[in-house]
């Protein structure tokens, strides 16, 4: 007896259906780059590098909330964060953190280079 296979069938179970829709899920993460959804994020929130006597990027966009940690990474060059209240120390490596509890457009610069455009702006949304 010959059993002819009926086209346009396919039987899937619920348990078959779930892992695919789990595989699907984990590939769509992996897959999209980390600056598609927002712009550069670190563990703890977003990040600024401070590099070739500029902020990297310039301007940052976050939620009210997030946090924003500046990386100094200018061969050892002196740098500072100021801005409305905030204000890091002067250092030549290491990072400062500030979290946004409020919305608004926050303008920082560095104090030494000023006059070179050292400046940046985060707006929290």
């Amino acid at each position: 007896m010959i059993r002819k296979r009926k086209l346009g069938r396919n039987r899937r179970t619920p348990a078959t259906l779930a892992v695919l829709a789990t595989l699907v899920a984990v590939a769509a993460l992996v897959l999209v780059p980390s600056g598609a959804l927002g712009g550069a994020r670190s563990a703890g929130g977003h990040t600024v590098t401070l590099k070739e006597l500029s902020f990297h990027p310039g301007t940052l966009n976050i939620r009210r909330g997030e946090r924003v940690t500046w990386l100094w990474r200018d061969a050892g060059t002196q740098h500072n964060v100021t801005f409305g209240g905030f204000h890091s120390r002067t250092q030549g490596s290491g990072s400062y953190t500030v979290k946004f509890a409020r919305r608004g457009t926050f303008n920082y610069r560095c104090t030494i280079h000023v006059a070179l455009g050292m400046r940046g702006k985060v707006v929290v949304h």
